[in-house]
């Protein structure tokens, strides 16, 4: 029998074990017969299965160590749901064996359902969430997105794209200038103010719900560059939208965030500049990841979303003279294998 099967016996024990007395104490009666079943998983090792039974429906997640840790995810929805924030609720834990039951959510994320006509009014509840958890004084200590992390970061692209995936390794030349581009790069994430930062804030971990959206898998949260989690909303690997509207949008942002005394830029150009270079390293990273996935993972599928990110890129690259170096760089790479 596979491992997995060995985890998922254990969830339906625990859950025999926990049930009764999470209903018994928000009066909710018997435990009734449920189904449990596949809700999700992701690109970690982190599963997701539906709780269902007498229309009531609960969320189990499988985080099995020691490849993930349950704490995290504690920490920030406790203090995600203390601003205000709509965050699964965690009803029982056993962090140890790395298992928690959430609260649901919805069935529905944003990338189900988010098309050209309703994207603004879905995408401003994003940004009222966001602003949400960016005027929160942080009074737990998160880790900081500093120098050594971004430069782990951006290591991806060199070590799995580069190296693993195109099979070729940086000449001398081509090292110095990724080392330039590299501290650019850092030099305007590290100069950003710094907020609560989600680190994958896309349509993807977004749910379709009441209050709207409810907020998903945000236990890499750290402290970091204010443009990040904006960045990442419209620059998201699934789907992509006419420049004009991700600028219409980032507008909309920094103009509201002025208002709610959030410390972005004084000019909307500013924040543009640094959010199309925290992009940059944000696209740069992706693509190594999504090269590692498929090369140590055994999950090829998402290196098909690899050119809707290095054409992120070239957007950025083709109004940022400070970014030629890059744009030299990659057209001196070699072409993508054919499968």
């Amino acid at each position: 029998m596979p491992h997995q099967d060995h985890r998922l016996q254990d969830v339906r024990a625990w859950l025999e074990q926990e049930l009764p007395a999470l209903f018994a104490a928000n009066g909710w009666g018997d435990v009734p017969v449920a189904q449990l079943t596949a809700a999700s998983s992701d690109a970690s090792f982190r599963r997701y299965f539906r709780w269902e039974g007498d229309g009531r429906s609960l969320i189990v997640m499988d985080a099995p160590p020691p490849q993930e840790d349950c704490r995290p995810f504690v920490k920030i929805a406790g203090l995600l749901a203390a601003a205000g924030v709509h965050v699964p609720q965690v009803l029982a834990a056993d962090l140890e064996r790395g298992f928690l039951l959430l609260s649901d959510l919805g069935r529905q994320t944003y990338l189900d359902v988010i098309n050209a006509d309703n994207a603004d009014q879905l995408f401003a509840d994003a940004i009222d969430a966001l602003l949400t958890f960016q005027r929160q004084p942080l009074q737990v200590p998160l880790p900081l997105y500093d120098e050594a992390l971004l430069r782990r970061e951006l290591q991806l692209f060199p070590e799995w794209y580069v190296q693993r995936h195109l099979g070729c390794t940086f000449d001398n030349a081509q090292q110095d200038a990724w080392e330039r581009i590299c501290r650019t790069l850092i030099d305007s994430a590290l100069a950003q103010p710094r907020v609560l930062v989600h680190r994958d804030y896309m349509p993807r971990n977004l749910m379709l719900s009441e209050p709207n959206p409810g907020v998903l898998d945000f236990q890499d949260a750290v402290l970091g560059p204010v443009s990040y989690d904006i960045t990442s909303l419209f620059k998201d690997a699934f789907v992509s939208w006419p420049e004009a509207r991700v600028q219409g949008w980032l507008r909309d942002y920094w103009q509201k965030a002025r208002d709610a005394g959030i410390a972005v830029p004084d000019s909307f150009e500013e924040l543009q500049r640094a959010s199309d270079l925290m992009g940059v390293q944000r696209h740069l990273k992706v693509i190594g990841i999504f090269a590692r996935i498929c090369h140590r993972d055994g999950k090829p599928r998402y290196l098909a979303d690899v050119p809707r990110f290095f054409a992120y890129i070239e957007t950025v690259l083709a109004r940022r003279p400070e970014l030629a170096e890059l744009a030299t760089l990659l057209r001196s790479l070699p072409a993508e294998p054919h499968p």
